[in-house]
């Protein structure tokens, strides 16, 4: 391959790591990690507790300095903190509710300068609660809110780390079918760590499994689904604390 094709293949993608580790103050929690996000692309990252999704997750984001390997977001390998990576058009849900409880929903879409109307085209449910604390909405509703939020930035490329913990099987359906359907629309490119494997092989167009900081197993979400029980039994047992620590 010419160094011109190689050029143009990383164009296509809004996210790339090549050979990452990671981890915390140099200890090693993720090896040698391949993954990629392209354009209107829903990817799912899965594994158990402790395999190393949300070390990834922050890793690719800014958060965390990479020990070594290439991570390349939106054109650039360039390492950039997570504000200057959200001002090109990166959005972060993490794994802990992001919405200021004191202020009113509405309150927080405009601190985010975010049009409520827009917020609520996306979660219509939201019109009723614009005017409702944060802190007094359901952990469902607060989501609907912080993805909402996300989303009408206009990212180009969406992290989201487990979107759907500790809300109901019907609620994760609704928020996983609005991921899919701004992927679609948007041509937003997502990288999404879940627990609802099941959910969001319906939604995700390839998953990467990952277990004790390795990527296992990689495929489309219909060949990872065709054999799921398996790859359960395989990698997506409990991992000790011991094995990794994020």
């Amino acid at each position: 391959m010419t160094i011109t094709s190689e050029k143009k293949v990383a164009s296509d993608f809004v996210l790339e790591c090549r050979g990452l580790h990671a981890g915390y103050a140099g200890a090693v929690v993720c090896r040698d990690l391949d993954i990629t996000v392209r354009p209107g692309e829903v990817v799912a990252l899965i594994g158990a507790n402790g395999a190393g999704k949300s070390t990834t997750m922050l890793t690719v984001s800014g958060e965390l300095a990479p020990i070594s390997g290439e991570v390349s977001v939106l054109g650039s390998a360039k390492r950039s903190s997570l504000s200057a990576l959200a001002r090109r058009g990166l959005s972060y849900v993490t794994e802990e509710r992001s919405v200021i409880m004191g202020l009113t929903s509405a309150e927080n879409l405009r601190l985010a300068g975010v049009s409520a109307d827009a917020a609520c085209e996306i979660f219509p449910e939201l019109r009723a609660l614009l005017k409702r604390p944060a802190g007094l909405l359901s952990g469902g509703e607060q989501q609907m809110l912080t993805l909402a939020r996300a989303l009408c930035r206009n990212p180009r490329l969406l992290l989201a780390d487990e979107l759907s913990l500790g809300l109901a099987p019907q609620i994760v359906e609704r928020l996983l079918a609005v991921v899919r359907e701004a992927a679609d629309r948007q041509n937003l490119g997502v990288l999404l760590v879940e627990q609802h494997v099941r959910q969001v092989l319906e939604v995700a167009d390839r998953v990467y499994v990952m277990r004790r900081g390795q990527v296992m197993m990689e495929g489309t979400a219909a060949e990872i689904g065709a054999d799921l029980d398996a790859v359960q039994r395989a990698y997506l047992a409990p991992v000790s604390d011991a094995d990794e620590a994020g």
